[in-house]
């Protein structure tokens, strides 16, 4: 059996692997369960993996351009695809074929793997990307293969021209699995047919961290274990700050106040430390790879510097900033250490609440609410401590989370196993699928 796994996840070398760790969290899991569901299969993906990565998980990496590759000639080869295959589907006759076509005619699945790209947020990826996503899963489903989109979150949806045939080709695929409930309302309010949409949680949420007995060393120099306070963890990300783009920088250090506030309270009325950190990496590749710290790590270093300035806190040691960079393992294990986690990034509060850490959630302050913050705090249960970047709204959710952080821990230790079952059963899915053809 071969399985294709494509779409809109589809990245430069290393940038799944050593950039924004929540990709990851998504990506090892996914690529294992599939082999758990099928043990013999040879898996083929246009996502640019690292040798040690394809090995390792015994996954073939083919060529970028296959599925897109930022060229001029993206939108032409995926127009041209489009037109071979829906010829086929009328004769039955190629005419003509491409590596891509070739790909898709010797495999058994396509799993489109775009998670919230499907839909506005492709575009600023890359030119036409949506478009050619669409072309590219359309020319396979014309094809006669089944396609999968799987662990999506969909939307928004304002492009016109491409409006029409996103639901055509999103009615087209065999099975549409959404990571919760918030895209399945949206899907519905846009008009889209919902009928073979099935809600299983992220794979991300079977993503393991590193071992602790390889973590002493990590915890010792970035001095959060063994601390007579409590401590609370706390990520930032250009989504969080209310003045756009998400990626402006410089920013002023009045951008920062509401988050300054908050972390005031939490030293000073709360009498605990904050961690700041990075969910994000960066690498250079040459002449010798190196990861470094990504594009989160200027922002709460930032915050670190503006909450000295004010010297409002009672005591700067306990306003840390987390400086190296880690793989994402380790990111999750360093995670687990604290009694708290206060996080602007998604997969982050994914990566605490899978080790039973208390969670606040914070909203994006700019542009449209996210569909992931409000469906995965929805599935995990604390959906009352989902706060907006607000210092008085963040104080609430986080001295009730704080207060309260017994019993959500109790909640989460009974509730994430069942969660990580049904996200299994999201690729035992898939396998029913091959079993009905």
């Amino acid at each position: 059996m071969n399985v294709l796994v494509t779409g809109l996840c589809t990245l430069h070398w290393g940038r799944l692997e050593y950039g924004n760790v929540g990709n990851y969290y998504i990506i090892e899991p996914f690529f294992r369960e599939l082999h758990r569901v099928f043990p013999n299969a040879n898996i083929f993906t246009t996502f640019q993996m690292t040798n040690e990565f394809s090995q390792r998980e015994k996954v073939t990496c083919l060529p970028m351009d296959y599925y897109y590759s930022w060229s001029e000639n993206d939108l032409n080869k995926a127009l041209k695809e489009y037109a071979i295959a829906e010829l086929f589907h009328r004769t039955g006759q190629i005419v003509e074929t491409t590596p891509y076509i070739d790909q898709v005619f010797i495999s058994d699945m396509i799993i489109d793997l775009s998670g919230e790209m499907w839909g506005d947020k492709a575009n600023p990826v890359g030119k036409d990307r949506m478009l050619v996503n669409l072309l590219k899963m359309r020319t396979a489903q014309l094809l006669g293969k089944p396609t999968i989109l799987f662990a999506a979150s969909i939307g928004p949806f304002s492009e016109s021209r491409t409006n029409e045939l996103a639901k055509i080709t999103f009615e087209n695929y065999t099975l549409v699995t959404s990571r919760e409930q918030e895209t399945t309302r949206l899907l519905k309010q846009n008009g889209f047919q919902v009928k073979h949409v099935k809600e299983y949680p992220c794979p991300s949420f079977l993503f393991e961290p590193a071992k602790e007995c390889d973590m002493q060393e990590i915890y010792r120099n970035e001095k959060i274990s063994n601390s007579l306070k409590p401590t609370i963890g706390m990520v930032v990300c250009g989504f969080n700050m209310t003045e756009p783009p998400y990626d402006k920088w410089p920013r002023m250090d009045e951008e920062y106040t509401q988050f300054a506030l908050a972390i005031e309270h939490m030293v000073n009325d709360l009498n605990v430390r904050v961690v700041l950190m990075s969910h994000s990496n960066g690498f250079v590749k040459e002449p010798n790879f190196k990861l470094q710290p990504g594009r989160d790590y200027p922002i709460v270093k930032q915050l670190q510097k503006v909450v000295a300035k004010r010297g409002i806190v009672k005591n700067m040691e306990d306003v840390l900033c987390i400086d190296h960079a880690y793989i994402p393992s380790q990111t999750k294990a360093i995670i687990g250490q604290f009694d708290l986690f206060v996080t602007g990034r998604m997969h982050a509060s994914v990566a605490s609440v899978t080790q039973n850490v208390p969670t606040v959630f914070i909203m994006h302050g700019q542009g449209s609410k996210s569909t992931k913050i409000l469906g995965f705090s929805s599935i995990v249960g604390l959906s009352e401590y989902v706060s907006y970047p607000v210092a008085d709204d963040m104080i609430k959710k986080i001295d009730n989370c704080f207060y309260n952080r017994n019993s959500i821990r109790d909640h989460l230790m009974s509730s994430i196993p069942m969660i990580q079952d049904r996200a299994r059963k999201g690729f035992d899915a898939l396998k029913e699928i091959v079993e009905d053809a």
